[in-house]
């Protein structure tokens, strides 16, 4: 789904940070949870009651374990109930449809969701008669983000939040709340309940706020556009220049634009006091695909690590096990973002080609020059990209999932010839700027220039950045105002 929450966002953040800062320190959490609250309950006003329920759930199985420090069978419990109950609702809400689907198509039955017959005979009134069961905005992270509390406090790496509105706040951070990064409890449970605001946070939270509006407006918007007029066309009238030109386009719209929101979010968290984890290191700078993972949707990767990859072994047990053990945490990390099986192929093919690295392969790359390095990697990225989202949604079958995508890499690799067409030579034409900035911007270089400037140019080159920042956000609030195309690509996880 299309959620045009920018516009709205940008609104409403001035009012949040104003009553923010004038409100007493007491009373700064409310204004958290309140907000979020409002901010998401204005995308998906029915599902509130679904995030309300995940943290009314995970803090009174904190409460309970505290209470109850000595007795291992009922903290036991506390957690297998706060579990069970996050996965059964991601089940429920996010995966359901799919596998009921699934099941029909295998066997030739008429099953009916009981849940969305359920949703019909509750809500049918608000939202009218649905034969699919919407999804609720960003329940990959937010469920995620609470169990991590009820995981930590078990484990007993993290104190007991005993304030509800505290633990509230906690999940409902606006905006990190609805696409990352994914903030675990440990990350801020020194500054939930006791965080000051400098000057030099502000600014630095503004600053970077700015700077992931401005990627995902003025750069993932814009170069995304060839990507949707790719997918428009019959796959047998493209050639080999016209996909790669569309992969690449997506390759850098899903960068920016998710990158782009964590910037914002990581921002706001400054303006109020927070450190959220950064979640992206140039991850298209990378020479493997271990690397790559390693630099792309960080925090996702470190959820993983600690609650499945360590727990079933990580790479303790032999080399077998933990190939087994890589291959189930890809296959979960695709099917994580998403109830479908491209999702599943992505998440697998990475996981093999990184048991592949781990085997042998990667001790070669470290051997070899470092561009053709990169070129593997970035090549084999791009390729996941394909099946990441060249599946129009809904697609059920596994045959024409594969077979999408089988035909996709195929015309990239000269299944329908080389020849650059008007198609191409247009879109060269009409999307060489925003291409090069893609390529400069999804590196370091600039980073790099920033801080020679900062450490050796003239101090006057200083006052460039508030004017470049200021016209950064007027660009984009203009393209905001001009254009209804601001799809944010990770609130569908």
């Amino acid at each position: 789904m299309v959620f045009s929450g920018l516009t709205f966002m940008l609104a409403f953040l001035p009012i949040v940070l104003i009553l923010y800062y004038i409100v007493p320190k007491k009373g700064k959490n409310i204004v958290i949870l309140v907000s979020g609250l409002l901010f998401y309950g204005w995308g998906e006003p029915l599902y509130v009651f679904v995030m309300i329920l995940s943290t009314f759930i995970d803090y009174t199985a904190g409460r309970i374990m505290d209470k109850n420090d000595d007795k291992p069978k009922v903290r036991k419990a506390c957690l297998l109930i706060s579990i069970i109950m996050n996965l059964g609702l991601l089940g429920i809400f996010k995966y359901s449809d799919f596998l009921i689907s699934s099941i029909n198509g295998w066997f030739g039955l008429d099953i009916t969701n009981p849940f969305v017959r359920l949703f019909n005979v509750m809500f049918s009134g608000i939202n009218g008669e649905i034969d699919k069961l919407p999804m609720p905005i960003g329940i990959s992270f937010f469920t995620f983000q609470s169990m991590s509390y009820t995981i930590d406090l078990y484990r007993r790496k993290i104190r007991v939040q005993k304030s509800a509105v505290s633990f509230m706040a906690f999940v409902t951070l606006f905006p990190q709340i609805v696409a990352g990064p994914i903030v675990r409890y440990e990350d801020v449970q020194n500054e939930l309940d006791d965080r000051s605001i400098t000057e030099d946070m502000v600014g630095a939270g503004i600053s970077r706020f700015i700077t992931g509006l401005g990627k995902k407006v003025l750069i993932a918007d814009n170069v995304g556009a060839l990507w949707d007029s790719v997918k428009a066309v019959e796959l047998s009238t493209l050639t080999a220049p016209d996909a790669w030109l569309g992969i690449i386009a997506f390759t850098f719209q899903i960068y920016f634009d998710f990158s782009g929101y964590s910037d914002m979010a990581i921002g706001l968290g400054k303006m109020m006091g927070f450190n959220f984890p950064e979640n992206f290191n140039y991850p298209y700078m990378s020479k493997s695909i271990s690397e790559f993972w390693r630099r792309w949707h960080m925090t996702l990767g470190g959820w993983f690590k600690s609650y499945l990859y360590f727990p079933l072994g990580g790479s303790r047990k032999g080399l077998p096990r933990t190939v087994i053990n890589l291959l189930i945490v890809w296959t979960v990390t695709g099917i994580w973002h998403g109830a479908s099986w491209n999702f599943m192929i992505w998440g697998a093919y990475f996981g093999i080609l990184i048991v592949i690295e781990k085997l042998f392969l990667g001790k070669a790359l470290e051997k070899i020059p470092s561009f053709f390095s990169w070129l593997y990697t970035f090549v084999l990225v791009v390729i996941g990209w394909v099946m990441f989202d060249y599946v129009p949604a809904g697609t059920v079958h596994f045959s024409e999932v594969f077979g999408r995508i089988f035909g996709y890499v195929g015309v990239m690799f000269g299944a329908n010839g080389f020849r650059i067409g008007n198609f191409a030579l247009n879109a060269i034409v009409n999307y060489g700027i925003v291409f090069s900035v893609c390529i400069i911007g999804s590196t370091d270089i600039l980073k790099r220039i920033s801080a020679y400037i900062k450490e050796k140019a003239p101090k006057w080159m200083l006052y460039g950045y508030p004017i470049v920042q200021t016209a950064v956000m007027m660009a984009s609030v203009a393209f905001i105002t001009t254009s209804s195309y601001h799809p944010f690509l990770y609130f569908n996880f």
